[in-house]
């Protein structure tokens, strides 16, 4: 518990500016060993990795971290960009019972505006990697060569931690039925 309490600790701030040498120094190490200990590797996921909906809402997702003036890319951002138009995740969800306008409302609140000038490239918080490594993770066991919106859902769901998942579980989704819901549809989309 104290390990995840730490990482949710150094995640908030580097969402929030501070450096790697500030948060070395306060947990007692050098930059480096922070920088080593907390930041998750970075894998690109291009548009070849990705299905043409996942493209167009990670297209709502940029714009979302752009408008609110994020210089990350968190948890609120991919599940905002996921329900922001008709595709594999909003389809799932409805298949789960959930709203997804009420998911996209519902996050929409949680996106707070920042002070930055989001460049061309906005880095992604650890649970936003994880949530991406997951969805991989599952189209590769699904034997798919691409990331799907439903697989992100899921991965977001699974990541366990971050906005994404409070609103999710706030909305009733459970990830457990949600990922045998997945299944299915993942089954009658190759069948």
């Amino acid at each position: 518990m104290a390990d995840a309490l730490v990482e949710e600790y150094v995640e908030h701030c580097r969402r929030h500016g501070s450096s790697w040498t500030d948060i070395g120094a306060t947990l007692g190490v050098t930059r480096q060993a922070a920088q080593q200990r907390f930041q998750v590797p970075h894998k690109r996921y291009g548009p070849e990795t990705m299905t043409d909906d996942l493209q167009q809402a990670m297209v709502h997702v940029k714009h979302a971290a752009v408008q609110h003036r994020n210089n990350y890319i968190g948890t609120e951002h991919l599940l905002w960009g996921l329900t922001a138009q008709d595709n594999s995740a909003t389809r799932l969800l409805q298949a789960a019972g959930v709203s997804p306008e009420t998911v996209h409302r519902s996050v929409g609140t949680q996106l707070i505006l920042g002070t930055s000038q989001a460049a061309e490239r906005i880095a992604w918080t650890p649970y936003s990697r994880k949530a991406i490594a997951i969805a991989e993770a599952r189209s590769e066991h699904n034997e798919s060569d691409h990331i799907d919106c439903d697989d992100l859902l899921i991965g977001l769901a699974q990541v366990g931690r971050g906005v994404a998942v409070n609103v999710l579980t706030e909305a009733g989704f459970d990830p457990a039925a949600l990922d045998s819901t997945a299944a299915k549809t993942h089954s009658s989309r190759r069948g």
